[in-house]
């Protein structure tokens, strides 16, 4: 461990997890920064009763809040049964999802959970621009479950991610979030990572799209009123900048159990099939102080094309077995 310290070195567990349940989705967004899609499922994601186990591991280490995502967390046959194990156990829950198949016997259970908030991605105001960025979505599903998400009494996040397709309605997407009674509006440039690294040459907005992006941004914000605007560091690099002066205390659970040290970056520090929370917690916060990792993140700083690497995973152990197939 390097001579300076880090505020997390103190820390006895994570204060937030974010897991990535799987990556299989029922759409095929062009811009998805984990290249998740249909069919996109790893084949080695952690079953039922592993994921159920690495739940009970969260709640022992009294990790106070957890967010469910994916690919789309939905389409996980026990999705649910993880969401109760972490909630019951008092682990406050964010649940990121596109929208299409939140129905109301998952709101009811989702309801009697301590939840923080859910988060519906709408990425742009038409039913045009929407199937563009998200093939194979509808924006009135997307809408319809902001309205029920809020009907049964729950928190609504909504993100909007600015591509060349979508950047030009960000301005009535955050009418509409506001309308929709969200509490939250999250965006900031678009990630260069997953599959929008492969299409970055159309999808990336110009310089004068993002001035007039930010402008919206700013404006929105200095109007008050009940729904905050979160969009600072507004790239990618600027919040791994902050990372390497204050790593976050978080992990990040991939859908094989491997832990990130970043998502911006392909380290990886951990594996949840083989080690305990609290030992991918001792791995996370070694790694935010190794040499490599540190090369790594300034290089990606100065060069952000080498975002477009982050989901070809590096494993800082040997495997025993070669069950799992680095992206």
């Amino acid at each position: 461990m390097s001579a300076a310290p880090h505020r997390i070195d103190a820390f006895r567990a994570p204060l937030f997890v974010s897991w990535q349940l799987t990556r299989d989705c029922d759409l095929a967004c062009v811009h998805c920064c984990t290249g998740s899609a249909p069919g996109k499922a790893l084949r080695d994601e952690l079953d039922a009763g592993e994921a159920l186990r690495v739940a009970a591991d969260i709640v022992a280490s009294e990790v106070p809040y957890a967010m469910l995502c994916g690919g789309e967390p939905l389409v996980v046959p026990h999705f649910l049964d993880v969401a109760e194990a972490l909630g019951r156990g008092g682990v406050e829950l964010k649940v990121e999802t596109n929208g299409q198949r939140l129905d109301d016997v998952t709101l009811k259970r989702l309801a009697r959970l301590p939840i923080r908030s859910i988060q519906v991605s709408l990425d742009g105001d038409t039913e045009a621009t929407y199937a563009k960025q998200r093939a194979g979505g509808s924006l009135a599903k997307a809408h319809a479950a902001c309205r029920a998400i809020r009907a049964a009494g729950l928190p609504l996040e909504v993100t909007f991610a600015p591509s060349r397709i979508t950047i030009d309605e960000a301005e009535a997407v955050v009418a509409r979030a506001r309308s929709l009674g969200a509490f939250r509006f999250n965006s900031g440039a678009l990630m260069r990572v997953g599959t929008a690294a492969k299409r970055w040459d159309r999808l990336e907005p110009t310089a004068e799209q993002y001035a007039r992006f930010r402008d919206v941004l700013d404006r929105s914000s200095a109007a008050g009123g009940p729904m905050e605007l979160c969009y600072t560091p507004f790239e990618l690099a600027d919040a791994l900048r902050e990372s390497l002066r204050e790593p976050p205390a978080t992990l990040l659970v991939l859908p094989n159990g491997w832990v990130k040290a970043s998502a911006a970056l392909p380290q990886v520090c951990a594996d949840l099939r083989r080690d305990s929370l609290a030992k991918a917690w001792t791995a996370y916060r070694e790694a935010w102080h190794d040499p490599t990792l540190v090369a790594a993140a300034n290089a990606a700083i100065e060069a952000p094309a080498r975002f477009a690497d982050a989901n070809r995973w590096q494993v800082t152990w040997v495997r025993r077995d070669n069950a799992t197939e680095v992206a």
